[in-house]
């Protein structure tokens, strides 16, 4: 049977409009980090370059080797900025700084991400495959909905979870934004996009 994580981890469940508090067990992921604005820098374009081929490839691996298939996870980031506003008031880009990642199930071996990688540099090698790690993300207790419509619309809803919702639930905010990319750009209308807002946090 065929694992689908979306469906299968409470991490990925968030509803529009809603603020859900929801505690987030240790994930691994394939990740590469970057520095600037996704939609102009080069260093986005190779760090998904070499994340999408090592994932397919795993999956495969793991199908093949293991006797476990599974859909490929969507597309996720943590963002984060000297200061935070930069993601909502001023949406100024070119200051953040991000990880794309790409979660792993967690029954597959290590020594088989490093085949997965020779096997990707052996064909037509991205730029940053080198780039790419295998590491536990550790969030815990965090705070997610769900945001519909296009990226650059993200700031009031995020300015209403991070100014109103969190402090006001007796929380503060702990780790790097995350997000999960539910919908592909490439073939999804702007206004139909489907994003996790996700942010770490503790009780006050």
């Amino acid at each position: 049977m065929k694992v689908d994580p979306k469906k299968s981890l409470d991490s990925y469940a968030a509803r529009r409009g809603v603020f859900r508090v929801v505690e987030i067990p240790p994930l691994r992921y394939l990740m590469v980090d970057g520095h600037g604005d996704p939609n102009t820098s080069r260093e986005y374009a190779d760090a998904l370059a070499a994340l999408y081929p090592v994932a397919y490839g795993l999956k495969f691996a793991s199908k093949r080797e293991l006797g476990r298939d599974y859909v490929v996870p969507p597309l996720e980031a943590l963002w984060w900025a000297d200061d935070m506003t930069a993601f909502t008031s001023a949406r100024d880009k070119s200051r953040w700084s991000w990880t794309a990642m790409i979660m792993t199930p967690d029954w597959v071996p290590a020594d088989l991400v490093a085949q997965a990688v020779a096997k990707v540099a052996a064909k037509d090698r991205p730029t940053r495959l080198d780039d790419v790690r295998l590491e536990t993300l550790e969030e815990g207790l965090s705070v997610q909905t769900l945001h519909v419509g296009p990226y650059d619309a993200e700031a009031d809803v995020l300015a209403e979870m991070h100014d109103r919702f969190i402090p006001d639930s007796g929380l503060r905010m702990t780790g790097r934004h995350h997000e999960v990319y539910l919908s592909d750009a490439r073939r999804v209308a702007p206004e139909k996009l489907r994003t996790i807002l996700r942010q770490p946090v503790e009780r006050v």
